[in-house]
């Protein structure tokens, strides 16, 4: 049996056509919308002031440019696969039918732990501002309900030593469970088990509201600017990843895992009408909306208050408790619209999971139960409660920074795979008809994976360590089941 067993594109594209189990009731508005649903989030209303604080100042404005960037031209090449191959699983599938069985179980396992812990990390940020909300209105939870019961800080001459990275460095909080974490992450699940149809009417809805918070907050923003808080805009370096162009890289990395909202749309292929037409416009607009407005955001944020300040849960309360009562209208607008902006991320992301167990199982790489479809509400929900449980305990345990820095690297790590899939096949299949091309072959695909590689190499050591711990488990499991199971290898 090959590794390097490759799915048929020809056979792929006919299972398109022939499977109508998941429902197709997805347009271009609700590609575009899902999209933003999963952009706009973490990355504005929680990683934008922690990345300014801890890595680039006020020059986070230049690392969301160059996470903007690896994306775009990563965007490119998802856009020409999703529009030729519109399956559910995404970067596994092109990669199945691109590179090998063995890289795109590599692929299929980095999106379990991309989306899980990304579910996870949104969960944890939308605790903080409903915990903040709630204050506001005389109601309060105790602490040891709203926070992870332990924080991490690795050892920093821990190096690649696994046994240390995962033993030390952990403090207690005195917390017991974030519980509005798991709260929500339980109602998505649900809604995301219901059906389809109902949420896309549920993130547009959201998205809306996000669109219009973000809107009110850079135009109201912009008179309570101090230009003395950009200065130094790129500050001096202080350490490895603080400040200076390090601590741009380092911020680029970890803040690159809020822009992964188009992975997901390229997710729901399956149950998008018209993919041909509409994935690229889904993947490719919702990138240029949000990365415009994750710059707008970053140089109000950090023109009204410094950026020392903001290393906090709910950052862009902060910016407006700092403008003083001039902007204290907003606040409680803005909080409103994080959690809602928040609840849509995470319901994209736990959209985005269940589909790639999906597909995985279909070719018989994980268990048949992870393909069953409901029969009434034709989702894969026994994929989507799997899912659902991983990712509540997740939100409960663990902090938001070492969520958020998995995330980001196992996101880099599949846009990489999928630029490296587009190059293979235009030498390989250079005649297959796309109805999108990616332009300028090579030189877009090769950015593409230098940009993310680049963008890795900026993260920190131990979360290469817990990348390579992930893998490892990934492989065991492929070796033991998957490539035992495989329908390509079996000949089915």
């Amino acid at each position: 049996m090959s590794l390097f067993a490759r799915k048929d594109i020809t056979a792929l594209q006919a299972e398109v056509g022939a499977d109508q189990s998941l429902k197709r009731a997805l347009g271009p508005v609700n590609l575009v919308a899902l999209g933003i649903g999963a952009i706009i989030g973490a990355g504005i209303f929680v990683l934008t002031g922690q990345a300014a604080a801890n890595y680039a100042g006020p020059a986070i404005v230049y690392s969301f440019i160059l996470a903007g960037t690896a994306c775009a031209l990563a965007g490119l090449c998802y856009a020409e696969f999703s529009a030729m191959i519109p399956i559910a699983g995404s970067a596994y599938t092109y990669g199945y039918a691109t590179l090998g069985e063995l890289l795109a179980w590599i692929i299929g396992w980095d999106l379990i732990l991309e989306y899980l812990f990304a579910a996870s990390t949104v969960a944890v940020g939308w605790s903080g501002y409903v915990v903040s909300f709630l204050k506001d209105i005389g109601i309060t939870i105790p602490p040891q309900y709203t926070s992870a019961p332990y924080t991490h800080t690795a050892p920093p001459d821990a190096g690649l030593n696994v046994w240390r990275l995962f033993t030390e460095g952990w403090t207690n909080t005195g917390a017991v469970l974030n519980v509005p974490a798991m709260i929500i992450v339980a109602f998505v699940t649900i809604l995301l088990i219901i059906g389809i149809s109902e949420s896309a009417t549920f993130n547009n809805i959201i998205v809306v509201i996000k669109l219009t918070v973000v809107a009110l907050f850079i135009i109201f923003g912009l008179a309570y600017i101090n230009r003395e808080n950009w200065e130094p805009f790129v500050p001096p370096a202080a350490g490895p990843g603080k400040y200076g162009w390090d601590g741009i890289l380092r911020g680029a990395g970890v803040i690159f895992f809020a822009y992964i909202g188009f992975d997901a749309v390229s997710t729901a292929a399956q149950e998008c009408k018209n993919p041909q037409r509409d994935m690229p416009v889904g993947i490719m607009g919702s990138l240029a909306i949000c990365t415009v407005l994750y710059i707008a955001v970053a140089l109000v944020l950090t023109g009204i208050v410094k950026y020392t300040q903001l290393n906090v849960p709910d950052p862009i309360a902060v910016g407006i408790n700092a403008a003083g009562p001039g902007l204290a209208w907003l606040r409680p607008i803005v909080k409103i619209g994080a959690i809602a902006g928040l609840s849509s991320v995470i319901l994209v992301m736990l959209l985005g999971q269940p589909r790639v167990f999906y597909s995985m199982s279909k070719d018989g790489l994980l268990p048949p139960i992870f393909s069953k479809v409901h029969p009434k509400f034709r989702t894969p929900y026994l994929a989507s409660a799997v899912t659902g449980v991983a990712a509540m305990i997740f939100a409960g345990l663990l902090p938001i920074g070492l969520l958020g820095e998995l995330v980001s690297i196992g996101t880099l790590l599949a846009f990489a795979i999928v630029c490296a899939g587009v190059l293979v096949l235009r030498y390989t299949d250079p005649t297959r008809p796309r109805p999108f091309r990616t332009p300028l072959v090579p030189f877009v695909p090769v950015a593409g994976i230098a940009a993310c590689v680049y963008l890795m190499s900026g993260l920190p050591v131990d979360t290469w360590a817990r990348l390579i711990i992930w893998m490892a488990i990934g492989l065991v499991i492929y070796f033991v089941y998957g490539r035992r199971h495989s329908k390509v290898q079996l000949g089915r």
